[in-house]
């Protein structure tokens, strides 16, 4: 909640009425013309940690917390957020002369393999710093900028989402021209763990149309198989899912947008489910038509998620030109004529 907070100050001196519901999720609202209502989706949360059980010498065991990669977590630092603040800690990484694999036959470590110290010596020093089982914790590390307009940072997926859609917001409420339709840019919680943010904020809110803003896998970088994976490249511009929840109108007036504005557009494929909020979305009451619209990200689920700086312009400009080009009376509905 501490990061919504900041999301809800900043995007309050560009919006008309700022909510957030129950569990967390935060939404601005912009007025347009019509009542008519398009939301632009993202979400707050990010991937981490959760302390498991405590062991009488002090030391913490972990379960995951959404989709976080045990490979890469031992000599990690972590912050735990407890109850009387964050405590640092340490995810131990036994010394490689005393990890001895004659065999080569080493695996990474499963998550209940891991073990924190955050410098107790035992069950009730841990108690004292205010932790106990439940509490979660994240990865310390911080934002970095490489050569080459490249971002490098934990939790861009999806923290990156919110920048954008607060950006889009500040452009609309700043310009000359309004939008017809009332905007409403949602930051969800627990898209990582199941949409459910994005299921109670869609129900609430009632949106005539959607696009859920989310990163997906920039395939571009060594070791994948395009005939697998796709081929999305870093730099390439925003990517456009096609299928299952991505309504082909919203879908069709994003590409013609796209190539009115001269905004490179990436092209993925959605057969079963997109793996994000829009899964959620769309079937709300009597169906939202909804469209993906994704950020190419190295690296995800890492410390090292790497974006774009232009892909990141440019999907503020295909989200900002999406809202303005719709008309009051518009619906995104297929015809039987």
């Amino acid at each position: 909640m501490p990061g919504q907070k900041v999301w809800a100050d900043w995007i309050r001196n560009h919006a008309a009425q700022v909510d957030c519901d129950a569990y967390g999720s935060t939404w601005a609202t912009l007025p347009g013309k019509s009542v008519k209502t398009v939301m632009l989706a993202a979400h707050a949360d990010e991937i981490g940690y959760m302390i498991k059980h405590i062991d009488a010498q002090g030391f913490l065991r972990l379960d995951r917390v959404g989709g976080s990669d045990a490979a890469t977590a031992r000599g990690r630092r972590l912050s735990i957020l407890g109850d009387k603040g964050p405590v640092s800690g340490i995810i131990g990484n036994t010394a490689i002369h005393l990890r001895r694999d004659e065999q080569g036959t080493e695996k990474a470590p499963a998550v209940h393999d891991l073990w924190v110290d955050v410098g107790a010596s035992n069950a009730t020093e841990v108690a004292t710093l205010g932790l106990r089982v439940g509490h979660p914790a994240v990865y310390q590390d911080g934002p970095l900028e490489l050569a080459n307009k490249r971002l490098v940072g934990r939790a861009l997926d999806n923290r990156i989402g919110g920048y954008i859609i607060a950006q889009v917001m500040k452009r609309l409420a700043t310009g000359k021209k309004k939008p017809a339709f009332t905007l409403v840019c949602l930051n969800a919680i627990q898209e990582e763990i199941g949409g459910h943010g994005a299921v109670m904020a869609t129900y609430r809110l009632k949106p005539d149309v959607c696009v859920c803003l989310d990163v997906t896998h920039a395939t571009d970088t060594p070791g994948l198989d395009a005939a697998k994976h796709g081929s999305v490249k870093l730099g390439g511009g925003p990517s456009l899912s096609h299928g299952t929840a991505n309504h082909p109108l919203v879908v069709r007036r994003l590409i013609d947008l796209a190539a009115e504005a001269k905004i490179p557009i990436q092209h993925e494929a959605s057969s079963r489910f997109t793996g994000t909020d829009t899964d959620q979305i769309f079937h709300s009451r009597e169906g939202v038509p909804s469209a993906l619209v994704s950020l190419p990200l190295r690296c995800m689920h890492s410390v090292v998620e790497t974006a774009h700086l232009d892909d990141i312009s440019h999907v503020i400009d295909l989200l900002t030109a999406f809202v303005l080009a719709l008309k009051e009376k518009e619906e995104f509905h297929q015809s039987l004529g």
